[in-house]
């Protein structure tokens, strides 16, 4: 028999150490992440106790993949339209916070004398708090439903978002010896460049592709597709110089918009947690306890940093954006530790041999000790505020509770330019991106292969290419002129007063002329025209697009496909009722908010009415909706069933959402522990002059009350069982077929003899 591939002995050493640690941390209540980071610990070289991994360099691998899984679940989770909705206050907080912490990472790295990459690199591995860490401390100490968590979790998503981005930043940095500002501007721009152009091309042609597949898609091939998708985007990412995790993440939030995103993360999960896993395995078997003890002191010191710099810099941050000051410091602490995408940084690091190897090990023991005092950093922030608030003057915390960057404007006028020029500015950007994409398409494939076809008939072909090129760019052109021109803000604005036409005007000149400029281009890259004659054809062009009813209508078509696309899954939420109340969002200015909570599977309140379970009178919470599978009850009465699975709309203040949420948990039946003694049997019976059945009908035998048994047929000499009927009397000589548990079926039979 052939010897088996070193990768798969590996895989199965690696995947029964990760069960079985796993487990153990499971039941010490732990994150399993540290489960992970342990169980690469124990199959790795540093741990001679134990046998270890063959080949890392097929493991590290794995983990690259794991790693574009992770990221690609992380887009799934994320939603644009969630972060334009969440207003400047979260933005405010995740900058400050991450520019904070990547100051205190390269401080503490240079004050050890680390190199250059080094502290960068140390600054965004400090700079990133862990959502999965965060989310399941607040699930463990039963703080999900108060309103502070909501924000943590959202300056979390942001800080996920920043991190792809910071990862796409540092990989450029590192094939660079020392980048000035310019290079990191025109980093940024490619980065925005890109995401902007995959993600309106994917959202315009990925549901629409999901759509018509609809009926021929089960959960396989969605997974194969979901996957497919992934990879490609992660191959296009590397191509175009930036990281394959940060295409993984584009196509995760891309998808993220379909209707089809519920089923893709349900199907994607498993392969995720698989990958995922070995990611975290890899990342323990770097562990070296030789440089951990080398370097404690500097990890002793990146701990305080983490701890103290969360708890002032995250209190700062969240207090500036708007938030009082007891809930910005229960937010600040709850973010004290580091996580997988400290891995993640450390780990692109190593690959691309700008840091040192000592950094890793480090930063995972940081890791480990930052995250095994999260519940004490949550916990620690109230007595914190109270000590504060005993000690310093009222007017100092009335002053900081004051703080803020996001106020709102106080100017109605004010407020119409802002938005207009904010949407005028918006979609300049995204057509314009749109027709620099043309255009390079159009040069850099068609204008070739048009020369080619065209040999001797040069210009005839510059000039055939030049005009599908103007064509197809030619929507966007159009919109970019003319979008927002009979909008609401600008018919108002032109409405209040006469000094506003000229800057109104001056908005349509300006689009003109950025329109003009793509012509222009073109033009001037195909022709040998002067420039007063190329910028005449180019206003031209402008123009009689601008005039082309047919060209309007394809304009307003393919927004309003884009716009259907992006509103897809909103739409789809609406109809199965999982769309939020509006008056949400008013509840968040008082004492109480909202809070789904989910009824567990062998909760004991199933089947019971809200009447008996006088949720109003013990919690003092009020039920605004119940959500069961596709349907929505609003305002349910005291009549309403709850059932496993349904989900509760409940409002409330913290303590009682919190209590509510302690009691759900803990009202559950518990494990049978006689369960293998439940199974149920069929047994053969033949009525005889001794049995209890003799003489009586099924309804007087008392064979289901009294016995706990169940007959499913006579034979009466008949080869099929017959039906038994309720009034239908036992004789002598009947073969009953009885189904039941055999300690009843037991005292049957024994009666019966």
């Amino acid at each position: 028999m052939s010897e088996l591939d070193p990768l798969i002995k590996d895989l199965a050493l690696i995947l029964v150490v990760a069960g079985i640690v796993t487990l153990v941390f499971k039941r010490l209540k732990q994150p399993l992440v540290l489960g992970y980071i342990m169980a690469g610990f124990v199959v790795s070289p540093q741990f001679p106790y134990t046998i270890s991994v063959v080949d890392i360099d097929n493991v590290r691998a794995w983990a690259d993949i794991g790693v574009i899984f992770l990221l690609f679940a992380l887009g799934l989770d994320f939603s644009f339209k969630k972060i334009l909705k969440m207003g400047m206050a979260p933005v405010i907080a995740a900058c400050t916070i991450i520019f904070c912490m990547m100051v205190s990472g390269m401080t503490v790295g240079k004050m050890f004398g680390w190199t250059h990459m080094d502290c960068i690199f140390l600054g965004g591995m400090l700079a990133m708090s862990s959502t999965t860490i965060i989310y399941k401390a607040f699930d463990d100490m039963g703080l999900r439903q108060q309103r502070f968590t909501g924000l943590v979790m959202s300056v979390l998503i942001l800080e996920d978002v920043l991190a792809i981005v910071l990862m796409v930043m540092l990989s450029a940095l590192a094939h660079g010896s020392s980048p000035d500002g310019g290079e990191m501007i025109g980093i940024v721009v490619r980065i925005l460049f890109f995401l902007v152009l995959w993600f309106v091309v994917g959202i315009f042609l990925i549901p629409m592709f999901l759509r018509r597949m609809r009926g021929v898609i089960n959960d396989e091939t969605l997974l194969v597709v979901a996957l497919g998708l992934c990879f490609l985007m992660a191959v296009v990412s590397a191509e175009v110089g930036f990281s394959s995790a940060f295409g993984a993440f584009v196509m995760g939030s891309i998808l993220a918009e379909t209707i089809e995103a519920e089923k893709i993360i349900r199907v994607v999960e498993p392969v995720k947690n698989l990958f995922g896993a070995i990611f975290f395995v890899s990342v323990g078997m770097l562990v070296e306890p030789s440089v951990i003890a080398e370097y404690a002191v500097p990890i002793v010191v990146l701990v305080l940093a983490i701890l103290m710099g969360q708890a002032v810099f995250g209190s700062f941050g969240y207090l500036i954006s708007g938030q009082p000051l007891k809930t910005a410091m229960k937010c600040g602490f709850s973010m004290a530790q580091i996580g997988e995408f400290a891995f993640i940084i450390a780990s692109l690091g190593l690959s691309l041999g700008v840091i040192g190897k000592f950094l890793y090990p480090v930063v995972v023991a940081v890791s480990v000790i930052t995250t095994f005092l999260t519940p004490y950093m949550i916990r620690f922030a109230t007595p914190c505020y109270t000590l504060m608030e005993r000690r310093l003057p009222p007017r100092v915390i009335a002053t900081l509770n004051g703080i803020t960057l996001s106020r709102p404007s106080t100017s109605a006028a004010k407020s119409k330019w802002k938005s207009l020029l904010t949407q005028m500015a918006t979609n300049t950007l995204v057509y314009s991106i749109l027709s620099f994409a043309v255009i390079f398409l159009m040069f850099t494939f068609f204008l070739p292969f048009v020369r080619h076809l065209l040999v001797g008939w040069h210009w005839t072909a510059n000039f055939i290419c030049g005009a599908i090129t103007v064509m197809v760019m030619s929507p966007f052109l159009r919109a970019m002129v003319m979008k927002k021109n009979h909008s609401r803000e600008f018919k108002a604005l032109w409405a209040e007063s006469r000094k506003n036409h000229l800057p109104l005007i001056f908005t349509v000149i300006v689009r003109v002329a950025v329109a003009c400029s793509f012509v222009f281009y073109v033009c001037n890259y195909l022709s040998r025209f002067t420039n007063a004659l190329m910028i005449t054809i180019a206003l031209a062009v402008v123009v009689l697009m601008v005039l082309s009813r047919g060209l309007k209508m394809e304009s307003i078509r393919m927004e309003r496909m884009f716009v259907q696309n992006l509103r897809s899954r909103d739409i789809e939420a609406q109809v199965r009722g999982r769309k939020r109340p509006l008056y949400e969002g008013h509840l968040l200015d008082r004492d109480v908010h909202m809070a789904d909570l989910d009824i567990p599977a062998a909760s004991t309140w199933a089947g019971k009415s809200l009447r008996e379970l006088e949720l109003r009178n013990r919690f003092g919470v009020h039920v605004s909706s119940i959500l069961r599978a596709n349907r929505r009850l609003n305002i349910p009465d005291g009549h309403s069933v709850v059932f496993p699975g349904d989900r509760l709309q409940v409002i409330g203040s913290d303590e009682q959402l919190s209590a509510l949420a302690k009691a759900m948990r803990q009202e559950v039946y518990g494990d049978d522990a006689d369960m293998e003694k439940r199974e149920t049997k069929l047994r053969q019976m033949v009525v005889t002059a001794g049995s209890p059945l003799l003489g009586k009908t099924l309804r007087e035998s008392g064979i289901r009350d009294v016995y706990g048994c169940l007959v499913v047929g006579i034979e009466e000499g008949k080869e099929n069982l017959s039906q038994p009927d309720p009034s239908r009397t036992f004789a002598l000589g009947d073969v009953v077929w009885i189904v039941g548990e055999d300690d009843a079926l037991a005292r049957l039979m024994h009666n019966d003899g």
